[in-house]
């Protein structure tokens, strides 16, 4: 008999796929034939030509899941989905494809059936969260982020959704809390789900490599023309700043891990930021000179170094400023794209899992492993019955 867990989450960016990454590798060592589908997804990508849901792509690549696409990512919304379906263009059974998906895991030992969003998402296409869990017959499992009140008011909010529609909350999961700040954080979430019968399963710690991308990722992300190489590309990023203000106010917001998306033809901004690294780069004399040349522009101190910038607008600066940029060593890319674009994506790329982040996946695995029980976890799920 197959068992089943339905993972949701109470919001984007709560790190669903992190819990489901790590329960994965927990069952598969747990020596349980796992499986993995995501029945409805919003972010579509090819691979290998063949369409299908990020999550599923990133699963099948770490696990090496034998189940093709059309299995693993039955439905998946692309641009342009919603409004065919509101218009009537869409004919087909989304439900039976669902349903007809579900049916090749029947020689699994256990079944991790992943949603997307809260437990309301996919309404609009008649398949929310709740509606394909009360189809497949799963008990749902809700992941929220740290803090006290908001994620137990999330948790309860997504658990009266699924329950009115005849699904059983097996219980939450609190991710990113800041365990060490905040003694006796698990009890006290444990005591306030239990006075709506939501069991809490687990609590995982704060790591900021999980919730921050790294150099390597916003290059890859923003697809733009890299300047200067710079750090290494698996530094993490600690802070965002938008260098939209006069330079002085600028270094107020700056630290050793910041990264600044500035307009290219803020060169105030871009030769301070630079000033930064001339000491430790050499190039002290070039880069006084283009400050001193240019309104604005100030000297920093090596001590207010940022980690990198970002030159959004299509406004490229002055060869010379350029070549200050490349000979500085520090981490810059040239794109395209306006400074509230260029921001909305790396703000996407936010918690993102990568398959090509080895670290961040072996770090994920060992904190599920950790610091999750996976015997109740186990324990609530309910076997499937397949239409």
């Amino acid at each position: 008999m197959v068992r089943q867990l339905y993972l949701a989450a109470t919001g984007q960016n709560r790190g669903k796929t992190t819990v489901s990454l790590g329960l994965v590798d927990g069952f598969r060592r747990r020596g349980l034939h796992t499986g993995f589908i995501k029945p409805v997804g919003q972010r579509t990508v090819l691979d290998g030509g063949q369409p299908a849901d990020e999550d599923a792509v990133l699963m099948k690549s770490i696990f090496d899941l034998p189940e093709p696409y059309s299995v693993m990512s039955p439905v998946h919304i692309p641009r342009g989905f919603t409004k065919a379906y509101i218009a009537g263009q869409v004919v087909e059974d989304l439900g039976a494809r669902i349903a007809a998906a579900h049916r090749q895991f029947a020689d699994h030992e256990l079944l991790l059936i992943e949603g997307t969003g809260h437990a309301g998402v996919g309404a609009v296409v008649g398949l929310s969260n709740a509606v394909v869990a009360a189809m497949l017959g799963a008990p749902a499992v809700i992941v929220s982020e740290g803090g006290v009140g908001r994620p137990i008011d999330e948790i309860v909010l997504n658990a009266s959704h699924f329950q009115a529609h005849g699904v059983r909350v097996a219980g939450a999961i609190v991710n990113k809390v800041r365990v060490d700040e905040q003694p006796g954080i698990e009890e006290t979430l444990r005591r306030g789900l239990a006075r709506h019968g939501i069991p809490l399963l687990g609590v995982l710690p704060y790591r900021p490599i999980l919730s921050n991308p790294t150099l390597g990722m916003i290059e890859e992300g923003v697809h733009g023309r890299v300047v200067s190489q710079g750090h290494d590309p698996e530094s993490v990023i600690g802070s965002i700043a938008i260098g939209a203000m006069e330079p002085h106010h600028m270094l107020e917001r700056v630290g050793p891990t910041t990264l600044v998306i500035v307009p290219g033809d803020r060169e105030d901004v871009i030769l301070t930021l630079t000033s930064a690294h001339a000491t430790t780069s050499g190039i002290e004399r070039l880069v006084e000179g283009l400050v001193e040349a240019t309104p604005g522009a100030i000297e920093a101190r090596p001590d207010q170094r940022a980690l990198g910038m970002v030159l959004t607008g299509g406004y490229e600066p002055r060869p010379e400023v350029m070549d200050a940029i490349r000979r500085s060593g520090m981490f810059a890319v040239f794109v395209e794209d306006d400074t509230y674009t260029v921001a909305s994506e790396i703000h996407d790329l936010l918690v993102k899992t990568h398959a090509a982040d080895a670290g961040k996946i072996e770090l994920i695995k060992a904190l599920v492993w950790e610091g999750l029980k996976l015997t109740p976890i186990l324990d609530a799920a309910s076997d499937a019955v397949f239409a």
